[in-house]
């Protein structure tokens, strides 16, 4: 008994293993890639079945496909260097500039944009400031200025760091995420400062501050 049950392990962990394997992988320019085995490349379109839900397809236009890497190790690219259409990368590059943004999208976390933004729009909206909005708003505007700083923990290969459009593809993605982040802490500290200020600061400000509608 112990002996049929071993075999039928070893069969289900055996086909789980051949069906990883025979999954295909898309590298999307956005730096995300999906691991699915591919069913149609026609009609400018890379078709999947979708994982949550077996019973839809998901198409990717070419145009958001870097590559398919298939099982069998055929590599498929879709994206060329072409200036008119705007890819002015070689394939290498972009392959760089890739990975750039993925590295960022995972690792770079634009905490120091968040707080920033909070605290600008916690004290002008504090202050009952009409205008108030321009403050935290008008910062996130300005957190795709200062110059990216790349941590070395959140490289995935450190020689990827040599490459000019890697850094391009990082920096891309975190003034991005800065200017996200920027925005959702400027939002809420701007909130947390009218409360506050209606709450309790409004009888206790100089009329000078108080909010005019």
């Amino acid at each position: 008994m112990t002996k049929v049950l071993y075999t039928l392990l070893c069969m289900i962990v055996l086909s789980l293993t051949t069906n990883a394997q025979n999954k295909d992988t898309i590298l999307l320019m956005n730096g995300n890639f999906v691991v699915e085995k591919v069913i149609d490349t026609l009609i400018g379109a890379v078709t999947i079945i979708n994982p949550a839900n077996v019973q839809e397809k998901l198409h990717y236009e070419y145009d958001e496909i870097y590559c398919v890497k298939y099982a069998t190790g055929l590599t498929d690219y879709y994206y060329s260097q072409d200036t008119l259409r705007g890819n002015y990368f070689t394939r290498e590059e972009m392959q760089y500039y890739i990975y750039g943004e993925r590295d960022a999208r995972k690792g770079f976390k634009a905490r120091g944009a968040l707080i920033g933004a909070g605290l600008i729009g916690l004290s002008s909206g504090g202050l009952g400031l009409f205008f108030a909005p321009i403050f935290p708003y008008g910062y996130m505007a300005l957190t795709g200025v200062p110059k990216v700083r790349i941590k070395h923990s959140t490289i995935s290969n450190p020689n990827y760091i040599e490459q000019d459009a890697y850094i391009l593809g990082y920096e891309r993605v975190s003034r991005s995420k800065r200017r996200i982040q920027a925005l959702i802490g400027g939002t809420i500290g701007l909130a947390a400062g009218y409360g506050l200020y209606f709450g309790l600061l409004k009888d206790k400000l100089p009329s000078s501050f108080k909010l005019r509608f």
